[in-house]
């Protein structure tokens, strides 16, 4: 979460603008997408734990690389560009293997994903502000160097880790495991049910709301209170992962998709001009919402699917989740110039409410119901 605001600073500190920040940042997320499934098929052909420290290991090298061209002043755009490729790759190879360790090292995987999502809550809150102490105490590079280390840590912390073992997986051709997991992945209807949902939600809700939303209240109130609000949805993604780590449905997904109904009063209140006290209100409830529905859906993954397919179907779900968001993103401009922000931003409103509850009424979605797995 440091890193934006770092990449941001250093690029227009050497005479680059916010395409420039765009590029290096496109090319992380376009080879993360990309790499992801295969990422999960060799997650799980593979020991999960020395892949995800290998993956660290290669970035320590990368953001080293990236702080010496800030520190140096050497800064060239393709290089950082490919940095971010690395990096994207990196991490295709490393988020897999997230979803089946947290099964094999907490006794109560519901209050796991909670603890996660709240923790990542709270560094969204935190992360920019201390990149921007950092950078005035320091430097850009600074940063970079600072962010090598915490993939250092990290793989210090998984080589730690006291893992439950996992059953020995019998050797087969890499399109055979690939072609399995697409398999595997279409048998689960709930699960295809929601990406297809979430695919249609990127395009119409959240992907377009992001840009609109910051366009809007920037020009309408301001700066800081697009910070405030900003903060304020921090805040509230940590109670909604506070709340998860408490509250135990019976259905998980159709409670989670519910809650999630929460998300369409930040789009809304600022389509309607709503004042900024009313709005910090939506804002807070809006990222609750989208927190608990981020616990349900992970524990739901981990819970109801066998260890040794469930690198290869997160793989395939996290890239169903991630495809349509560029491509929400893209039509912002082109359908807020057509209809305005404001109307914009109420129809991708009304579509999450209609969608999400479409979702909670989806009868595999509806009656999927919580487990609690033994530990091996």
């Amino acid at each position: 979460m440091m890193l934006p605001v770092a990449l941001a600073v250093g690029l227009v500190k050497h005479g680059h603008g916010a395409g420039a920040v765009g590029a290096v940042l496109a090319s992380y997320s376009a080879c993360f997408a990309g790499f992801v499934i295969v990422g999960g098929v060799i997650a799980d052909r593979v020991d999960t734990r020395k892949l995800m420290v290998s993956a660290d290991l290669v970035r320590v090298g990368t953001q080293v690389l990236a702080a010496v061209l800030f520190l140096t002043d050497a800064v060239v755009l393709w290089q950082l560009c490919a940095i971010g490729v690395v990096n994207g790759v990196c991490a295709a190879l490393f988020q897999p293997g997230v979803a089946s360790t947290v099964p094999r090292i907490a006794t109560d995987v519901q209050a796991a994903n909670g603890a996660i999502r709240t923790v990542e809550s709270m560094a969204t809150i935190a992360g920019p502000a201390v990149a921007a102490v950092l950078i005035g105490l320091t430097s850009v590079g600074g940063v970079f160097l600072l962010h090598a280390a915490t993939y250092l840590v990290s793989a210090g912390c998984l080589l730690g880790l006291r893992l439950a073992g996992t059953a020995p997986r019998e050797p087969s051709r890499f399109h055979h495991d690939l072609a399995g997991g697409w398999r595997e992945f279409r048998a689960r209807t709930w699960m295809w049910s929601v990406i297809l949902f979430w695919m249609v939600l990127m395009v119409t809700a959240f992907g377009p709301t992001v840009p609109l939303v910051a366009t809007e209240i920037v020009s309408t109130a301001g700066d800081t209170a697009y910070g405030l609000l900003s903060a304020t949805a921090g805040v509230g993604m940590v109670a909604g992962g506070l709340l998860a780590m408490r509250l135990r449905p019976r259905h998980p997904l159709r409670a989670g998709a519910l809650v999630l109904l929460l998300f369409c009063l930040q789009p809304i209140g600022v389509g309607l001009h709503l004042p900024v006290p009313v709005l910090t209100v939506a804002f807070a409830l809006a990222g609750l919402g989208q927190a608990f529905w981020g616990v349900m859906w992970a524990t739901s993954v981990q819970t109801h699917v066998p260890g040794e397919v469930l690198n290869r179907i997160h793989a395939y779900e996290v890239a169903g989740s991630l495809s349509m968001q560029p491509v929400g993103q893209a039509i912002a401009g082109p359908a807020s110039s057509m209809l305005g922000i404001g109307p914009m931003l109420l129809v991708s409103g009304a579509v999450a409410v209609v969608l999400c509850g479409a979702l909670a009424a989806v009868p595999a979605v509806r009656r999927l119901e919580r487990v609690t797995p033994e530990r091996p």
